[in-house]
């Protein structure tokens, strides 16, 4: 696997507010989970307030985590430590990102850990496609990426 290079210079501040999640690589805390967020928001101590949702389409029933970020690195380098189980921090690291902070590739630790997002339920197909690429390149398998369906 090669090095995974954070975005930067990253602004926080733009990053922040609601996110779909368009694909992911599936795992437990996700597993039949559609119409998933993401949303990022400020806390008055600088960590970010982070809250993900989403329907299991299984259960019928809304499924949502509320955790916490910090910076693993300078606050200009999109490379952050999350936690929803403190004390314990997973990677979160934003890729590739677009100019105007609408779509987003986010990475974990390692190549099983792998997210597109964006501000709006889709994704232009020229960015889905750079951003399957760029996963690619990092040696994901994206055959394995799950959907998410948004109603």
């Amino acid at each position: 696997m090669k090095e995974i290079q954070a975005v930067m210079p990253f602004d926080a501040k733009r990053y922040l507010g609601k996110w779909y999640e368009i694909a992911r690589m599936d795992f437990r805390f996700e597993r039949n989970l559609d119409n998933t967020t993401a949303e990022y928001s400020m806390n008055p101590d600088g960590r970010i307030r982070v809250v993900n949702r989403g329907f299991n389409y299984k259960t019928g029933k809304w499924k949502q985590a509320v955790g916490k970020a910090k910076f693993a690195a300078a606050p200009d380098v999109a490379k952050l430590k999350v936690s929803f189980f403190w004390p314990f921090y997973g990677a979160y690291n934003v890729i590739a990102l677009d100019p105007e902070y609408q779509c987003a590739l986010v990475m974990g630790k390692n190549i099983h850990y792998l997210w597109i997002l964006s501000r709006g339920t889709t994704i232009p197909d020229e960015t889905r496609q750079k951003y399957l690429d760029i996963a690619k390149e990092k040696g994901c398998d994206t055959s394995a990426l799950v959907w998410v369906e948004h109603k």
